[in-house]
């Protein structure tokens, strides 16, 4: 039997796409398929996609005119190319249909298939330019995958002729965490008051203004909670003169790489973005069995399900009442955990989510 042959297309590389094209990459080259992933070449060092087994192609950052030249090349002789996210979806559409792309069993372009894993929020002429390129992008591709129902119905609106539910397990943390640690407490400064987490791109919408709203009146509670973000992102010199200015009990700790281990020694986590498919805090808090609260927003709800306290985007004091309702129901908070752990038992495992990609191939390629 021919080996099939895929491409995989990452753009900026956020950490739940690039964290998915390595375990899906791992999972293809095991079940005998050839991939190819193209990427900046910052993710293969942090991703490792060689060490998965596959080739790696390293693309200009996607405002260089050459990434489309060199997506080009990369996908001939590909059977099916697979673009995560709308930038790298509209590269490889660019790519494809410009003539040399593709070309592998039966001949002619090979189908496109992309993920839809977020979504953004611009208005006036950016959110005409992305509606644009967002009809264009399904329009191209043989299927969509979104992570979502919401996104699903989105991609059917754009005009997507194939668009269908696709649900990412992101892979969970590697080797034994230890829930409470005392020495990851210890560091962070909690080791005699509680520990509320948050992580993620300290960017515009993920709600970091509305936490630092509740985090002033969090404290007003004895012993106060120390609330810690990890990311990275413009609105960090924001954020911190506001901490400084209003003596908040909120501590910005950088990107890391033991999220995993600092989460699991928190009493509470926090989500509270403006906009969510299958957030990878939320996936992992779950699975750790650490209490959620998150906003009732996007592939949220149908994400964690009854397993975390869910509130409205925007609103600090449901925000503040929520956590400090957990804070002071020890029994909530294990009810919660438990809750949480049967809930993550529920979605597709790592295994489970490559076999049904592979199925998506397989489909596409008996077509040709």
């Amino acid at each position: 039997m021919t080996q099939l042959r895929t491409v995989q297309v990452l753009g900026g590389g956020s950490a739940g796409s690039s964290a998915h094209v390595r375990s899906l990459a791992s999972g293809l080259v095991a079940r005998g398929v050839r991939v190819t992933v193209c990427a900046p070449a910052e993710l293969d060092r942090v991703y490792d996609y060689l060490g998965a087994g596959a080739h790696f192609v390293p693309l200009p950052w996607l405002g260089d005119p050459a990434t489309v030249t060199a997506l080009r090349n990369a996908c001939i002789g590909a059977d099916v190319v697979h673009a995560h996210g709308l930038p790298a979806s509209v590269r490889a559409a660019l790519a494809l249909s410009g003539g040399g792309g593709g070309g592998g069993r039966g001949g002619g372009r090979a189908p496109l298939v992309t993920t839809w894993d977020s979504r953004v929020h611009v208005d006036g002429a950016r959110g005409g330019m992305l509606r644009l390129l967002e009809r264009r992008t399904v329009r191209a591709a043989t299927v969509v995958l979104a992570t979502s129902s919401e996104l699903v119905d989105r991609a059917r609106r754009r005009g997507a002729r194939d668009a269908r539910l696709a649900p990412v397990t992101t892979p969970a943390a590697r080797g034994p965490v230890c829930l409470h640690d005392g020495k990851a407490r210890a560091e962070l400064g909690a080791v005699d008051r509680p520990l509320l987490m948050a992580v993620g791109a300290l960017e515009r919408g993920r709600g970091y203004r509305t936490l630092l709203d509740a985090a002033r009146e969090w404290r007003e509670l004895d012993p106060q909670p120390l609330l810690v973000i990890a990311g990275e992102g413009r609105e960090r010199a924001a954020l911190q003169r506001r901490i400084v200015a209003e003596d908040l009990p909120v501590r910005l700790i950088g990107r890391r790489e033991d999220i995993a281990e600092l989460l699991a020694a928190a009493d509470v986590a926090v989500l509270p973005s403006r906009w969510e498919a299958r957030s990878l805090l939320a996936q992992e808090a779950l699975r750790l069995g650490v209490p959620l609260v998150a906003t009732a927003v996007g592939g949220v709800p149908e994400l964690v399900g009854d397993a975390a306290e869910l509130v409205p985007y925007g609103d600090a004091g449901a925000l503040a009442g929520a956590v400090r309702g957990l804070l002071e129901d020890a029994e909530r908070r294990m009810d919660l955990a438990a809750a949480g752990r049967v809930q993550a038992g529920s979605w597709p495992t790592e295994d489970e989510t490559v076999a049904h990609v592979l199925s998506v191939y397989d489909e596409l390629v008996g077509r040709r």
